[in-house]
């Protein structure tokens, strides 16, 4: 028989099974990167016991290596970095090379809102554990250094004796939620969403069915859209809606980092009393659907840009609120972004007071001498803003000017210099070990630069500097954003410095176009130069601005030659 000239057929190829993300929904429960693994391990939450009854016993050398660069976090620990670390050993050393025997500790401060007896207790636990320091973030948080395991227990009972705490401040969980810092004063405010942020808190932090996220989850609720509410994962801004009245607009998958994105409406009206379920459906979806086998890319905002908006809001519809939600309008914005600094007259007749530190710096020292003054000028209540600021609430018309010049006494400052109230500036590599270069002194000499060189500016100009690519100061978004990174100074040597970005703005007022800041090719500064060179571009921009044109505006028209 002759042979068949017609080709052996071929097994069908098996369709190749796509991979899994990690996604807890669809069946990829596998812990697929260390992170993962840890948290299955062991509820993070649980490691409290441990620190109170082992830890803090044993001191920094009885800790176990999973709990102390992971599971601390939820108890608002980092290990800080160990003095005399320079930027260019940053990704190259281990971290038990990196990390010092003591840790930065974060106090959540959800909505801001600090009373008296919160606010000596802070500053007395600064004094005495933390070397004095205590830094404003741009969390409404305030972050400790120097803090030892083995004064944990004690923090603890001070800090909940007021009713405030660490839990969840850190790690892969609900982090602090933004609210107003004008929340139930302000005059421009329909509905104080205190009782929403409240009640989130209450149910949901320390919560063991949302400890376990992808990555961090970051939230911000008030009427006012004076938080960064395009940069969280979730927002609730202030809305009137034609038919049901007062309410908030949802806002998801927003955040920074080295892969920025914007958050995005999903097109609901919320009202104040169903703002917690709708944040944790939210949140559900993001702990049951959220990407888990690559930890760069497990923030909310990955999932959204998968999905869309359309799918995201019929999962949240369908699976976790079980009804429609309410079709809703976009929010009404201000006239010019809100930072509350200065004067201004609450609902009350009553005033509240905006001040400045240099990039956030504080202390237990200064935190103390404010609350003895805020006291001393009828007042009882401090809050802090998501800008590293703060405001004292309740000033009376007579006592407004006595408190401004005391404020100024302990070096907070009302009626700040444009550059002042403008500069942020992240922790840095003075204590975070992700940093490659110096922030916070910098950031004070900078501002000190131009405050010399440009009085008088007359314009609103927000420079925001970080240690790495991670954004923690929100540099994409600034005016004049910082990224630290080792660059080549004149003569070749590899020095700190900063990639600059130009012209980032959220959409905080009408007429502002949210987007990230624009990268002229090669434009870098070492930060030698850096004071020289944000000069010399806030110079131009007062010589080539139109009438009322903003910063970020005149950037997207300038000639290079100008930005450079």
């Amino acid at each position: 028989m002759a042979p068949s000239n017609t080709p052996a057929a071929r097994p069908t190829a098996r369709p190749r099974k796509a991979r899994g993300e990690g996604q807890w929904a669809l069946g990829h429960r596998e812990p697929l990167n260390p992170n993962e693994r840890s948290k299955k391990d062991d509820n993070p939450l649980n490691v409290r016991a441990r620190i109170e009854n082992i830890y803090a016993h044993g001191g920094f050398s009885s800790i176990d290596p999973a709990d102390l660069r992971g599971r601390f976090r939820w108890w608002g620990l980092y290990t800080q970095r160990r003095a005399g670390i320079d930027g260019g050993r940053t990704a190259v050393l281990e971290p038990e090379e990196l990390e010092d025997e003591y840790f930065m500790l974060r106090v959540r401060i959800d909505g801001g809102a600090l009373n008296l007896a919160q606010l000596r207790t802070i500053g007395g636990i600064a004094t005495e554990f933390a070397r004095d320091t205590a830094d404003i973030t741009d969390r409404q948080n305030i972050q400790m250094h120097w803090i030892r395991v083995e004064d944990m227990p004690e923090i603890w009972r001070r800090l909940e004796a007021v009713g405030l705490q660490t839990t969840e401040a850190c790690g892969d969980c609900p982090r602090v939620v933004l609210g107003s810092p004008v929340a139930g004063v302000s005059a421009d405010e329909v509905i104080d969403a205190t009782p929403a942020i409240d009640e989130i808190v209450e149910r949901y932090v320390g919560d063991p069915r949302y400890s376990n996220l992808p990555r961090k989850f970051k939230s911000v609720i008030s009427w006012l859209p004076d938080g960064p509410y395009q940069a969280n994962d979730i927002a609730f801004v202030g809305v009137h809606h034609p038919d049901h009245g007062p309410g908030f607009d949802l806002w998801v998958g927003g955040g920074l980092s080295t892969n920025p994105r914007l958050a995005e409406r999903l097109g609901v009206w919320v009202p104040l009393a169903e703002v917690p379920d709708v944040w944790e459906g939210v949140v559900g979806i993001f702990r049951d659907y959220g990407y888990r086998r690559l930890r760069h890319r497990a923030r909310l905002k990955f999932l959204l840009a998968d999905w869309g908006v359309a799918k995201f809001r019929e999962v949240l519809e369908k699976e976790y609120m079980g009804r429609a939600l309410i079709d809703g309008p976009a929010p009404e914005l201000p006239e010019k972004p809100l930072d509350h600094i200065g004067v201004h007259k609450q609902i009350d007749g009553r005033n509240y007071i905006g001040a400045a530190p240099v990039v956030g710096r504080s202390s237990g020292t200064q935190l103390t001498e404010l609350a003895d003054l805020v006291e001393k000028h009828g007042s009882e209540r401090v809050r802090l803003t998501a800008y590293q600021k703060l405001l004292v609430l309740d000033i009376a018309d007579d006592q407004v000017e006595p408190i401004i010049e005391g404020l100024r006494g302990i070096g907070l400052e009302a009626r700040p210099s444009a550059f002042r109230r403008g500069t942020m500036a992240c922790t840095g590599i003075e204590y975070c070990k992700l940093a490659i270069v110096e922030t916070k002194a910098r950031g004070e000499e900078l501002v000190a630069r131009l405050e010399d060189r440009l009085k008088g500016f007359d314009a609103e100009l927000s420079i925001h500097i970080n240690g790495c690519p991670n954004a923690c100061a929100r540099t994409q978004v600034a005016d004049i954003g910082l990224k630290g990174q080792l660059v080549l100074n004149s003569h070749g040597e590899q020095v700190e410095g900063f990639q600059i970005h130009l012209g980032g703005a959220l959409g905080m007022a009408k007429g502002e176009t949210a987007g990230f800041g624009r990268k002229v090719r090669g434009l870098k500064a070492t930060a030698e130069e850096l004071p020289e060179y944000v000069e010399r571009v806030a110079r131009h921009y007062l010589d080539g601005r139109d009438q009322g044109e903003t910063f970020a505006n005149w950037v997207l028209r300038a000639d290079e030659e100008l930005l450079k």
